[in-house]
C-alpha cells in the first residue's frame, strides 16, 4: 500500500494530461488525487470548471482516466454541490470521493445524496477538515465515511503553502477517540512533518508541488515511501 499520493491541481487539459503521464509513470503510485476547485468555495478554478464541456466530450467519446488496472482516482472536492461536480469524474472513472466538511450545511444529508447518487459498492467516502474546523462537525457522520482527510495548509485549493503545525494536535486528539478511522493528510507535508505524522498513524500523505518541483519526482515519492507505516486506506 502506497504512502504517497500525488496530487493534481489542474490549470488546463493539456496540463491534467501532462501530470496524470508523469504520475502514471512511477510505479509505485496507485493513487492520484484530483484537486476539484470551484472557484467560489475555494480559489482559484480549476480546470474543467474553466472549461466544462470538456469531461462531457471525453465521456461521450468513452475516453477513461488512464490505467484503472492499477491507479485509483479521488477527487478531492473543494467546491459547493459536490455529489454534482463528481458525475462526470466518476464516468471517467474515479472511484474515491473527498467532500469538505465545511462545504455544507447539513454533512448527513450531502452524504446521504451522494450514496443515492453514486452508490457505494464501488466507491469510497471521505471527509476534508480544515486545520481551524472542529471535529465535532464530522463526528455524526464517521459511520457514513471510509476515511478523514485533514488539511495541513491554511488556505485550501493552492499547492505549495507552508505546513500548518496545528494539524499534528488534531491528529493526536482524533485517534485518541477514533483510532480505528484511516487519515490522510493533505498540503504543506514534508518529510519533517512526514516523520511525526507516521508515528501519529496517519496512513497517507496526498502531496503535490513537493513532487512536481523536485528534480526527480519519482525519486522524491521514494523519500516520503520510505516512511513506512503499519496502516493504510
Amino acid at each position: 500500500m502506497s504512502l504517497v499520493v500525488p496530487a493534481v491541481l489542474p490549470s488546463s487539459r493539456e496540463d491534467f494530461e501532462q501530470k496524470l503521464a508523469l504520475f502514471t509513470s512511477i510505479p509505485s503510485v496507485s493513487r492520484i488525487q484530483i484537486d476539484v476547485v470551484d472557484g467560489r468555495f475555494a480559489t482559484p478554478v480549476s480546470w474543467p470548471f474553466t472549461a466544462p464541456m470538456d469531461l462531457r466530450t471525453m465521456a461521450a467519446k468513452n475516453e477513461m482516466l488512464p490505467e484503472l488496472d492499477r491507479i485509483a482516482y479521488e477527487l478531492d472536492l473543494m467546491c459547493f454541490d459536490a455529489p454534482h461536480a463528481a458525475l462526470d469524474w466518476l464516468a471517467l472513472g474515479a472511484s474515491r470521493l473527498t467532500f469538505h466538511a465545511e462545504s455544507a450545511t447539513d454533512l448527513p444529508r450531502l452524504l446521504a445524496s451522494a450514496r443515492m447518487r453514486h452508490g457505494s459498492d464501488l466507491i469510497s467516502f471521505g471527509l476534508a477538515l480544515n486545520t481551524v474546523t472542529d471535529l465535532a462537525i464530522i463526528e455524526p457522520c464517521l459511520d457514513d465515511i471510509q476515511y478523514v482527510q485533514f488539511m495541513g495548509i491554511a488556505r485550501i485549493g493552492r499547492q505549495g503553502q507552508p505546513f500548518d503545525d496545528r494539524v499534528f494536535e488534531k491528529v493526536r486528539t482524533f485517534y485518541a477517540r477514533h483510532p480505528d478511522i484511516p487519515v490522510q493528510i493533505d498540503g504543506g507535508v514534508s518529510l519533517e512533518s512526514a516523520r511525526e505524522l507516521v508515528t501519529l498513524g496517519v496512513s497517507n500523505f496526498v502531496i503535490g508541488s513537493a513532487i512536481m518541483r523536485a528534480s526527480d519526482p519519482a525519486a522524491a515519492i521514494t523519500e516520503f515511501e520510505m516512511l513506512e507505516t503499519p496502516y493504510g486506506v
